[in-house]
């Protein structure tokens, strides 16, 4: 695969058409659409039972009096709080990518397109990172590039939560005392940290091992051919070794991905700020710490009643009272979790704007009249104005 993301090689460089086989016909489509509907089943199912069985009666046993004295100041600062750690993710996709790459702004609008279809799709991780790639690559970012971008952003990110969870773990645990939960969790946190470790290794030491094991994983999968993931490999892992030669960059990913995490719980604490609850920081991020590891499950989109759940509990196991963990959790939610939908469906739209440049056409007093028989001045022909984009194509500027 070329930098355009297009195919390359022998088959390409034949003209032979693509390989219908691995499902880039229609009828491939037709043959997968059953299973793409029980999967958005199966998804749909579990959320209405977390919902019916376990949001609705914490809701119901909430004392919803309390907001009648809520902080009104603590609650826009859990907002723009929320933003500010949206944007810090956007950093961190910034400095994931080549220092040539999109504008910040431009970044910013295709996380926040991702981010909102991923909230609203079972599974949306995967269909983000389709979005994404193709924002991305329209944008003029390289392919490889992006396939190393999508392939450290999320894994990276849940590396630093967890490393950030063992911190808040040790210390907590003088402060409140031991819990079961916590065991599961460092377990957790501990197989992630060994899993990223290992796949940094294999991506520099051991190429050509990957490639090889991935051949032998797709030669047994029917209608796909065994070579069709190397480019994606080597693209991956020429990327990871220029990433590592770059220690600011490093540097750069590691801070804007430690203060994403951090700023997002502190928008938790203002909303339990605003209902009267001032909790301990620590105890705070390892409860909100917990949650995001067992949302990371890819039961229903971005964790979606999972967190409702399992925050609320285990505020409330900290000294949180269980009416005031539902309803902060709730309120940070919807900043967290819904907010982001409307507001990265706008800035889809605003990728999708074309980008026209002014129309300098001759004024027409300024201009002769012309001579019977007389030819007009190529100066003096309208220009013709931008045409539209290709629907369902992206016009990314920034």
């Amino acid at each position: 695969m070329n930098d355009s993301g297009a195919p390359s090689g022998p088959r390409a460089a034949s003209g032979d058409p693509p390989d219908r086989t691995a499902g880039g016909s229609g009828a491939g489509r037709r043959r997968l659409w059953p299973w793409s509907l029980l999967r958005y089943g199966a998804a749909i199912a579990v959320l209405a039972v977390i919902l019916v069985y376990f949001v609705v009666p914490e809701l119901r046993q909430a004392h919803l009096s309390e907001l009648a004295h809520i902080g009104v100041p603590w609650l826009i600062a859990g907002v723009l709080l929320e933003g500010i750690s949206l944007l810090c993710y956007s950093l961190l996709t910034r400095s994931l990518l080549p220092p040539q790459g999109p504008k910040l702004l431009t970044v910013f609008r295709i996380d926040m397109s991702c981010t909102a279809l991923g909230h609203v799709v079972p599974a949306g991780s995967a269909a983000s990172a389709a979005f994404g790639y193709r924002l991305f690559t329209g944008a003029g970012v390289q392919a490889g590039d992006v396939y190393f971008m999508m392939a450290s952003q999320g894994p990276g990110s849940s590396v630093v939560l967890n490393l950030l969870l063992w911190a808040a773990l040790l210390i907590s645990i003088p402060l409140t005392g031991f819990h079961r939960i916590y065991l599961g969790a460092g377990l957790a946190a501990l197989a992630a940290l060994v899993t990223a470790a290992t796949l940094v290794y294999l991506f520099t030491r051991g190429e050509e091992r990957v490639v090889r094991l991935t051949r032998c994983v797709l030669a047994r999968i029917p209608r796909v051919r065994e070579d069709a993931a190397e480019p994606v490999v080597r693209a991956i892992a020429a990327a990871v070794r220029s990433f590592r030669s770059d220690p600011r960059r490093m540097r750069r990913a590691l801070a804007w991905a430690t203060v994403n995490w951090l700023v997002d719980a502190g928008s938790l604490w203002c909303f339990l700020a605003a209902l009267g609850h001032y909790a301990d920081p620590v105890v705070l991020f390892a409860a909100f710490g917990i949650a995001n590891v067992a949302a990371a499950i890819p039961l229903t989109p971005s964790g979606l009643g999972v967190i409702e759940v399992t925050l609320p509990l285990l505020l409330a196991a900290d000294g949180v009272t269980k009416g005031v963990a539902t309803l902060a959790v709730i309120g940070w939610r919807f900043a967290n979790f819904w907010l982001p939908i409307p507001v990265g469906a706008a800035a889809y739209l605003s990728l999708r704007l074309p980008r026209r440049g002014p129309v300098r056409t001759r004024h027409p007093a300024r201009r002769a009249p012309l001579a019977p028989g007389e030819a007009q001045a190529e100066g003096d022909r309208p220009v013709p104005r931008a045409r539209p984009a290709r629907p369902g194509w992206p016009v990314i500027g920034g």
